[in-house]
């Protein structure tokens, strides 16, 4: 669904791209005020940023074979690219976070946070702005899905509110990466 750049939370903050919110907050509100407990810029994905992005996914343990994260991060500008999240501190990318929605559910997707930051509420900033463009979509429902095993994944979005479906999550290969 793309829309235009001023239907979207991105789009009241100060500068083109960039979303910023209070993340000293349980429910942050995004707008041109930042003031959290931690130096991190919550903004839209710069395609300078790839390269940290990428770095950060693959120390994140996020980038599979089956997976191109170049095609990734390319199908994602095609559709509402400003809901591509980059946490930011001192010009680093420490976070990132791909949200989408179709109009029945709200979708995360490559959730990440430099390992030596997590714990730190730097996951829950990016999860609460995720959560903020969706909710003003008017969106009734999160899903996202955690790989088998990953348990501290699983505690981080269950410790948010998030709870497993009974569902089987099925997916087939339309491209190869």
């Amino acid at each position: 669904m793309n829309r235009p750049a001023n239907q979207t939370p991105a789009a009241k903050s100060p500068g083109p791209g960039h979303l910023f919110c209070d993340a000293g907050r349980h429910r942050p509100q995004c707008g041109p005020v930042f003031q959290p407990r931690f130096p991190v810029i919550i903004r839209s994905y710069a395609p300078s940023d790839e390269a940290q992005v990428i770095a950060l996914w693959r120390t994140s343990g996020l980038v599979y074979p089956q997976n191109d994260p170049t095609k990734d991060i390319a199908r994602k500008l095609k559709v509402d690219p400003e809901w591509f999240l980059v946490g930011e501190e001192d010009g680093r990318v420490v976070g990132t976070v791909m949200v989408g929605y179709e109009g029945h559910r709200g979708w995360v997707n490559y959730l990440a946070v430099e390992p030596t930051q997590r714990r730190s509420g730097r996951g829950r900033a990016l999860m609460a702005a995720a959560e903020d463009i969706l909710r003003a979509e008017g969106c009734p429902k999160i899903n996202l899905q955690v790989r088998t095993g990953n348990a501290d994944a699983l505690a981080f979005y269950q410790h948010l509110g998030f709870q497993t479906d009974d569902v089987i999550s099925l997916g087939k290969r339309l491209e190869t990466d």
